[in-house]
């Protein structure tokens, strides 16, 4: 089981939420609202003291859990529905799930998915 974490521009929310209806198997996701601080823009992506406006950098957050075989599939189609080709479009992250229990029915791992 994987946990793919997603940070991506709010504007880009509905394309991407169509390419994941678009995959055969459509995981549930959660979204919340963050704030994003990114790289630097100085040499070597050193931040640079003029460049942090804690009002200009929200992003999305989406959390997907899947199954191993799903995962490449759903990163792919994040990435591409939310890129605009420009600076802060974002990332994805993919880690191992230890675990999942469906809170309500105390089904386990994959059959909580």
């Amino acid at each position: 089981m994987k946990q793919i974490t997603a940070m991506i521009r709010p504007h880009r929310l509905d394309a991407v939420e169509t390419a994941l209806e678009t995959l055969p198997h459509c995981p549930g996701f959660t979204v919340f609202g963050a704030k994003g601080h990114p790289r630097g823009h100085g040499p070597d992506h050193r931040f640079v003291a003029d460049e942090w406006n804690p009002h200009a950098h929200d992003v999305l957050v989406l959390l997907i859990l899947c199954q191993d075989d799903d995962a490449s599939a759903i990163v792919d189609a994040v990435a591409a529905a939310a890129r605009t080709g420009q600076p802060g479009d974002g990332m994805v992250g993919v880690v191992e799930l230890v675990t999942a229990v469906r809170i309500r029915t105390g089904e386990r791992d994959a059959a909580a998915l």
